[in-house]
């Protein structure tokens, strides 16, 4: 059943002609995301969806019973409403529903043949079950921790940032669930984690959705059909980015050589995305088997919970290694950083080092100190203590504030300011047309001031000009925001083939995956943690171990109930305990070493012809035994040690 239709839609600004006869329908339960470079009418799209703009042409058909809503990009809030006031003021229709059915369920329970009364609480009890309302307190404490809000529910709403007021109004309409929600960005201002529990909501309460997004893996989350805008014209996909991708292709592939380019991007992004996900499926098989069957055997055994921490925390900081690491230029040498501001500890004792050719991305929760340690190794910082040592480089930077361009200068003259019509590119000497044509740019723009474009056409040209600079190390600070899809994949081409080091902040998940090889994990509250990871396996990962600790913490919960009253509570560990928990260590590693060695010599036919293949079997399947026991009575000891310090 169709929500809104859009029937043959123009849309024109003076001469500027965005949308030429387009047709639009929202399904119930679709989830539309809604493509397209900067400009070329998206958002105009989606506020004649919403009714808040009037097409030149065309005609807006939607059911005035059903509610349409949309996140605006700049929220407007009463002044004198709190956090918690705000969100609450939004949900005032439900919070009347709740009282109603209450009411109406005691009517009926002392006149329950009065079917009036029944067919009015049938009513209001359908109400709730479309808006998922009957547990609303629940979910509002909620999504004021998910999103970060929990600490401002206090505060006065018009007190915040605007990026913490867009967290707000979006907390507010994914709690009311109209019948049609529509967002513009939804991913900006929120950290991965918050990414991930709205895409959570959503998909768990069956939105109807409209929404604008470069976030690829949101995208690909999300999306039941994507329109992409083009040409004035609208083209559907069905699926996901991924399935847009290979559509996208296909469609590509009977249209004029002109769109040969376009092509060849798109099939590179098709394969990176197709080896990324499979490689990832094949890799996390047999961890997710064993998190499964681990959840049944640690009904008998909870000690084995330890056993697969310990598996996933090696797994997440893994590292297959690096040929030549040691002839690479360091760059940076950081030991002992430490970093507080407003006596909030932002990085605590931090060592590292970063070399030529690390590509690099730093992640983690909002406010943890990302950016800051960005600066600090600009030396725009100074740390409280610890040292940062920079060798003889350059490094080019990009940040949010485009500091690097001047709005009185026109393209030509910020790319050429000596004159001339040419750049050097890393090593190619191009025509400045033919250069900013790769970025998207038409040839009229060139006599274009930088003050009139918009947001994120001044991000194109400040990433555009940052690889006509000669630098060893490219510093770059959420350099995604305000591009549209097809920008970030040019941008992705750029950092990949760039031959010096990358540090980069983000929290778009496929970009990070697409482009790092490392990653620093701001956790909170100082600490920093260094992984190989992918990232978003590295986040699969730490979503199991989540998991499994819950799991860990119902066990024994229920174990303390089973469990008689002892007449004396152990202080601490016993001789035997103690001498294993001192020894255990040092033979389990030996044991590994010697495992490893077994392990090579049967893949090598001179080796294990020369001891036999039969012994050396045996002798394997002895020793794996053997190390079984061993790491089993070491996390049984290291579970008491644990229980007697806290």
């Amino acid at each position: 059943m169709a929500l809104i239709d859009l029937f043959n839609i123009k849309k024109q600004y003076d001469i500027k002609l965005l949308l030429d006869d387009v047709d639009f329908h929202l399904n119930v339960g679709e989830r539309i995301a809604i493509v397209g470079q900067n400009g070329c009418g998206k958002s105009t799209l989606m506020k004649i969806a919403l009714g808040s703009e009037e097409p030149t042409e065309g005609k807006r058909v939607v059911n005035n019973a059903i509610q349409v809503e949309m996140l605006a990009q700049q929220p407007q809030f009463d002044a004198t409403l709190t956090v918690r006031d705000a969100i609450l003021n939004e949900l005032t229709e439900l919070r009347v529903a709740q009282q109603e059915h209450a009411r109406l369920s005691a009517a009926v329970a002392e006149n329950f043949e009065n079917k009036e009364l029944i067919a009015q609480l049938e009513n209001i009890s359908a109400y709730l079950d479309h808006h998922n309302a009957w547990n609303l307190d629940d979910k509002i404490e909620r999504i004021l921790q998910e999103f970060k809000l929990k600490e401002y529910e206090n505060r006065l709403v018009i007190s915040l940032s605007g990026g913490e007021q867009r967290r707000v109004a979006l907390a507010s309409l994914v709690l009311k669930k109209p019948d049609v929600l529509l967002l513009d960005e939804p991913t900006n201002h929120l950290d991965v984690y918050m990414v991930e529990f709205l895409e959570e909501i959503l998909l768990k309460e069956k939105f109807t959705l409209l929404f604008i997004s470069h976030d690829r893996h949101f995208i690909d989350t999300i999306a039941t059909r994507v329109i992409e805008v083009e040409n004035q014209k609208l083209v559907s996909y069905k699926g996901g980015y991924r399935d847009y991708l290979l559509q996208k292709e296909e469609r590509m592939k009977s249209l004029a050589k002109s769109h040969e380019t376009l092509l060849k991007m798109l099939k590179r992004e098709e394969e990176w995305l197709g080896k990324s996900v499979r490689a990832r499926e094949k890799r996390n098989q047999g961890r997710k088997a064993r998190v499964f069957e681990l959840r049944e055997q640690a009904k008998k055994n909870p000690t084995l919970i330890r056993k697969m921490q310990v598996e996933l925390e090696r797994e997440k900081k893994s590292w297959k290694g690096e040929k030549g690491l040691s002839k690479r230029k360091m760059l940076f040498d950081i030991e002992n950083l430490h970093y507080t501001i407003a006596g909030k500890n932002l990085i605590e004792d931090f060592s590292t080092r970063i070399l030529q050719r690390d590509k690099i991305a730093i992640v983690g929760i909002n406010g943890a100190g990302k950016s800051t340690l960005l600066k600090l190794l600009l030396g725009r910082l100074k740390a409280d203590s610890g040292s940062i040592k920079k060798g003889d480089f350059s490094i080019g930077y990009f940040d949010q504030h485009r500091e690097m361009l001047n709005d009185e200068h026109t393209l030509i003259e910020t790319f050429c300011p000596d004159g001339g019509d040419h750049v050097d590119v890393q090593g190619s000497h191009m025509h400045v047309y033919a250069y900013l044509k790769t970025f998207l740019f038409p040839e009229e723009y060139m006599t274009k001031k930088v003050g009139q474009l918009s947001g994120g056409e001044k991000n194109r040209v400040a990433l555009a000009l940052l690889f006509t600079k000669n630098v060893e190390c490219l510093i770059l600070d959420e350099p995604t925001n305000d591009l549209d899809i097809q920008t970030i994949t040019i941008l992705e081409d750029k950092l990949i083939a760039f031959p010096g080091a990358l540090l980069f902040v983000s929290h778009d998940r496929y970009f990070i995956d697409k482009i790092a090889s490392k990653l620093f994990i701001f956790k909170g509250n100082g600490l920093i943690e260094e992984s190989y990871q992918g990232y978003t396996e590295y986040l699969e990962i730490e979503k199991e171990m989540n998991e499994l600790g819950n799991l860990e913490l119902e066990l024994k919960s229920a174990l303390k109930k089973e469990e008689k009253p002892k007449e004396k509570k152990q202080t601490k560990l016993s001789y035997k305990e103690q001498k294993d928990f001192d020894t255990l260590p040092d033979e389990i590693e030996a044991l590994e070493e010697k495992i490893e060695q077994l392990n090579h010599c049967l893949a090598d036919p001179e080796c294990y012809q020369e001891k036999g293949l039969g012994a050396l079997s045996e002798e394997l399947t002895e020793l794996e035994k053997i190390y079984e026991e061993k790491s089993e009575r070491y996390l049984e000891i290291l579970d008491i040690f644990e229980s007697l310090q806290a």
